[in-house]
């Protein structure tokens, strides 16, 4: 039995000591989280591809009291030997880590499938993507966010020393596209988050028995690059209204924002008592558009 003191949101969804790490954590859904964990406490290490766009993430939206952002690498999550550079790295900082968010991912090749006629739908389908653009799509959203998994877990193991059994947990960013059958011209994406899915249910399964729990933000539009193809000069996107009303299937009708993707990311890394969910924050999208 608890007081009510104790049911304060600032005590339920503190992070304050926790170290977490954000792939792609300097753009889009990844810095949203990473300024989520940071402003709650947490020592948050963002990766990527890009330094510069790290580090001025970091230097953007650091905290000015509480948590840090740090960035580390530059790492490529399709590379094994930078995924083991970029746990050696921060093994050498830190002794265990209570939250992996694996957020880095494509959008791949797209190719409308307008046509009703089917010579014109295989010619404007077959022409517009190739087998190497979608190799890139799965390789990226899917078999780097196994691969990334694997190599934290010793790391996250470790936190059960601290903080107790299932402390700590992996957050898989998918894609409301996975849960969806609607293609939006993106057979590759869609195909390669619907795996994404999946396979965060089969981690939740395997690696409970090592007390690590895997769970999915599966998110609608939010403001990324992946959405708007480029950041300001904090490292931040803008979609616009126009954008989501074109959609005409968003019952909020207009883009998630910051905060909204941030209540997902502190529920999930928080409630330990959640695992092998898919947690869809998109504003309504899949009561308009077939599901699963």
């Amino acid at each position: 039995m608890v007081s009510t003191e104790s049911l304060r949101a600032e005590k339920l969804f503190s992070a304050k000591g926790h170290v977490c790490v954000v792939t792609g954590g300097g753009t889009g859904i990844g810095l949203m989280a990473t300024q989520a964990l940071a402003a709650n406490g947490a020592k948050v290490y963002i990766t990527g591809r890009r330094m510069e766009a790290l580090e001025n993430a970091a230097k953007s939206h650091s905290p000015s009291q509480g948590g840090e952002i740090i960035p580390v690498g530059p790492c490529d999550v399709t590379k094994k030997s930078d995924l083991e550079n970029l746990v050696s790295q921060i093994s050498k900082k830190e002794k265990h880590i209570d939250l992996l968010i694996c957020n880095a991912g494509i959008s791949g090749p797209k190719a409308e499938p307008e046509s009703a006629d089917a010579e014109e739908l295989k010619e404007r389908l077959i022409n517009s993507e190739s087998f190497e653009e979608w190799s890139d799509t799965f390789n990226t959203n899917v078999s780097a966010v196994y691969f990334t998994t694997v190599s934290f877990l010793p790391l996250l193991q470790a936190a059960h020393s601290i903080n107790g059994a299932l402390s700590s947990s992996v957050i898989v960013i998918s894609s409301m596209s996975g849960i969806m059958r609607h293609a939006q011209g993106h057979f590759g994406y869609n195909a390669a988050k619907g795996a994404t899915v999946h396979l965060s249910k089969l981690m939740s399964y395997e690696f409970k028995k090592a007390g690590i729990r895997v769970n999915s933000i599966a998110p609608g539009y939010f403001p990324s690059e992946m959405t708007t193809k480029e950041s300001d000069e904090k490292q931040k996107s803008e979609m616009p209204q126009s954008k989501i009303e074109e959609k005409g299937h968003v019952p909020m009708n207009r883009a998630g924002s910051d905060e909204e993707m941030a209540m997902g990311v502190l529920f999930l890394m928080k409630n330990k008592y959640v695992n092998g969910e898919i947690i869809a924050i998109d504003g309504g999208v899949l009561l308009e558009v077939p599901g699963r």
